[in-house]
């Protein structure tokens, strides 16, 4: 069995993880079908040497399969919508063979890759599973197979360090229904995607595409059966972090349900994310030992939020800021940066300046810029400025922007004695 890649992003060693396996049928021939991996399109097209062949393909479905020449397989993935050409390949396929071309990533960037259907299943009890990381934003993942009250803590991982758009080769495993947990690479304790139940077939073959979120940290899960139907296994969390940006040196602290984001800390301060359950988030927040009265934030799955606690220590706000933490389209040579304006009775807004360009500017208190890609440098000039003032409010001279990386500038404090803080979101691994 082949997994063959046709984008950037994919190694050389995802595409030749498997080895082909026989399949008869006719000589001229084979059988091939579109998954939508892709959490930017809620449908999507497949021709083949100019015919369409599978239509309105939705998220997380699978088309029919089709017979394709193996002597024109021109392949194009389209948007369903507006019917544009959003990938093309041409593949190589063996004739009898089934094949299922998988299109993944966000809109603006679709990312295609072929998976041949035809490994040899395994002995009865027994079920055959392959992980595919195709979210390209996410790192490299580790793949633990459980019971479903196990908890991590000894567990052992079935497949380790899978890195964005490679696979883990089929592992044998028990067949069953178990407990999926997806972690980053090395720790146990960041867990992108929780499936509490999947059904392992006995004799049965079957692939685990990781696909992508809207926030680039947290992953979800479609399985595949191997020349049989899907399961969509979406993520059911977010993340979120509380930002203690009052005036005034206020205590703040935080928490969703029983989960603490902060304890009681000195304003400003920067709290670290949060694996939360996705809906309205039963936020509690005291400042200088008040109870808030904050609406509900509601957090979409998938996402990344910032929750940042604003203004003077006598009237706070709170922003819910929706935080981009995916990683820029060229991670080999540029970066992503914004700002986060969170300074008390600020009057004007405050510009992000790195090397003497402009990346954003009248960000005003309480909101955030757009991340913007920025060139790698071993020794860039951040400035920020503002109107109300003659030098820069923060400043940071030969800074390394390392390529890949995602981050955040905050500016906090009180309008007359703002404080800056530069926060790396994430690397590129």
């Amino acid at each position: 069995m082949r997994f063959k890649t046709w984008a950037w992003g994919l190694s050389v060693a995802a595409a030749t993880l498997l080895t082909a396996c026989g399949g008869g049928g006719d000589s001229s021939t084979a059988q091939m079908r579109l998954l939508n991996a892709s959490i930017g399109y809620v449908a999507l097209d497949m021709s083949v040497d100019s015919t369409t062949v599978n239509s309105a393909v939705a998220y997380a479905g699978v088309g029919s399969y089709a017979d394709v020449k193996t002597s024109a397989t021109g392949t194009e993935i389209q948007s369903n919508s507006v019917g544009s050409t959003l990938a093309s390949s041409t593949p190589t396929l063996a004739a009898g063979s089934h094949y299922a071309m998988i299109a993944y990533g966000s809109a603006g960037s679709l990312q295609t890759t072929l998976l041949q259907e035809d490994q040899e299943a395994p002995a009865s009890g027994k079920s055959k599973l392959l992980v595919l990381n195709l979210a390209p934003d996410a790192g490299s993942m580790d793949v633990y197979v459980t019971g479903a009250d196990e908890t991590l803590d000894t567990a052992s991982t079935v497949a380790a360090g899978i890195a964005a758009g490679s696979g883990s080769g089929y592992v044998s495993l028990n067949s069953g229904t178990f407990r999926v947990r997806l972690t980053a690479a090395g720790s146990k304790s960041d867990v992108r995607l929780d499936i509490p139940s999947i059904t392992l077939p006995s004799a049965g073959v079957s692939t685990l595409v990781l696909t992508g979120s809207a926030g680039g940290v947290l992953v979800n899960g479609i399985q595949l059966i191997q020349q049989g139907a899907t399961t969509n296994f979406p993520n059911t969390t977010a993340r979120a972090r509380l930002v203690a940006a009052v005036g005034g040196s206020a205590l703040v602290s935080g928490s969703v349900g029983q989960t603490a984001l902060m304890p009681t800390s000195v304003a400003p301060t920067i709290g670290d994310y949060t694996t939360l359950t996705a809906g309205a988030a039963d936020l509690s927040v005291y400042v200088n030992g008040q109870l808030m009265s904050f609406a509900k934030p509601t957090l979409v799955a998938g996402n990344d939020y910032t929750l940042m606690v604003w203004g003077p220590a006598a009237s706070p706000q709170l922003a819910v800021l929706t935080d981009d933490n995916r990683l820029p389209t060229s991670p080999t040579t540029t970066a992503k940066i914004r700002l986060v304006n969170g300074v008390a009775s600020a009057a004007t807004g405050l510009t992000l300046n790195v090397d003497y360009s402009a990346l954003a500017s009248n960000v005003v208190a309480g909101t955030a810029s757009t991340a913007q890609t920025t060139p790698a440098s071993t020794s860039a000039l951040l400035t920020v400025t503002s109107p109300s003032s003659t030098t820069p409010v923060y400043s940071l001279s030969d800074l390394g922007i390392t390529a890949g990386y995602v981050y955040t500038v905050f500016v906090m404090g009180d309008n007359t004695a703002m404080v800056g803080s530069l926060r790396r979101e994430r690397t590129n691994n």
